[in-house]
């Protein structure tokens, strides 16, 4: 059996059994005509030095809503591009990670780009590089050897790798030192690259809980509400929660319940803004009263509005509420 080396496909193309008892066909060579041009998905290649930040790089495409695949053989990048493709737009930006962990596969790279050139996929090459001090004193802090240092030292692998990658770099669309860098710094650049002019996307959790069950062990910022006249000891509302509407009526009637939402909401808006200037993407927001029940469960409600009121994606947990 005759065997493309591109994309693993028999050059006739083949049907195969699916796990549910379905059959799959493959395809050939020659039917990417039945795949519409705009269907095919933007590509991005990460690679570079170990050390050098890929995973940082990769987590920030995928923070930006590009599928991320790590350690993927170059030999498999073309029908990784096949299978997004034929996603009906679903995944419609891919990033691969490729790196010397697959140099078994790494041979195959340059044939896999011109695979995808034939097939105009838009892609780019991402080279993380480094200076050889900043790389031996970052493998020495996590106590880790060079992948390619064997019995060796680690300036030994790092030269090994560089001799390694030397065409890959050459090739690169976008080369990054991240040799002064942090890790906010490299974020940055990379949002500046891929990000477009859209500012990047924050996702908060607002998390009502009870003090007495502990605080939220993920809190980012933590509210506490326990200044404001507690339901509980009202006994018409005592069985109830904070999304009852008499229960939220009676809380935000309350001398400085709405004062506060609107300066906490105001300060949020600072705070969100810095968050995303230092590429953080995910904020989790906990609102603390004694039980989690009344006081925490109406203002957490009524800060995810105000949030979801200023484009930010936010979702709503109540941890204690059904508690006794």
């Amino acid at each position: 059996m005759n065997v493309n080396e591109h994309d693993g496909r028999t050059e006739q193309g083949r049907t195969e059994q699916a796990g549910d008892g379905a059959q799959v066909s493959t395809g050939t060579p020659n039917d990417k005509a039945t795949v519409p041009d705009a269907a095919i998905p933007e590509l991005v290649i990460i690679s570079g030095m170990s050390g050098a930040g890929r995973s940082t790089a990769a987590k920030c495409l995928e923070d930006l809503g590009w599928f991320v695949v790590d350690n993927l053989p170059p030999a498999l990048i073309p029908t990784m591009v096949e299978l997004g493709a034929r996603s009906q737009g679903n995944v419609a930006r891919i990033a691969v990670v490729v790196d010397v962990r697959g140099r078994r596969f790494f041979d195959n790279l340059r044939e896999s780009l011109a695979d995808l050139e034939a097939k105009n996929v838009t892609r780019r090459i991402v080279f993380l590089e480094s200076s050889d001090e900043a790389l031996v004193r970052r493998f020495e802090s996590v106590r880790r050897p060079h992948p390619l240092q064997g019995d060796g030292r680690i300036v030994d692998g790092i030269d090994a790798e560089r001799e390694l990658l030397r065409e890959l770099r050459g090739d690169a669309d976008l080369v990054i030192d991240t040799s002064s860098l942090n890790v906010h710094e490299l974020r940055a650049k990379m949002d500046a690259q891929f990000a477009g002019e859209e500012e990047p996307e924050l996702r908060a959790t607002v998390m009502s809980f009870g003090y007495k069950y502990g605080l939220p062990v993920d809190a980012d910022l933590v509210v506490d509400c326990r200044f404001l006249p507690n339901p509980h000891w009202v006994p018409e509302l005592r069985p109830y929660t904070g999304l009852n509407e008499e229960v939220s009526g009676y809380v935000f009637n309350q001398p400085g319940a709405k004062e506060f939402l609107d300066r906490y909401t105001e300060l949020l808006q600072l705070v969100a803004t810095g968050y995303r200037r230092e590429g953080k993407r995910y904020v989790t927001i906990a609102v603390g009263c004694t039980g989690g029940k009344h006081r925490s469960v109406a203002m957490s409600e009524k800060l995810a509005a105000r949030l979801a009121a200023e484009g930010v994606e936010t979702v709503v947990v109540h941890r204690d509420m059904g508690r006794e």
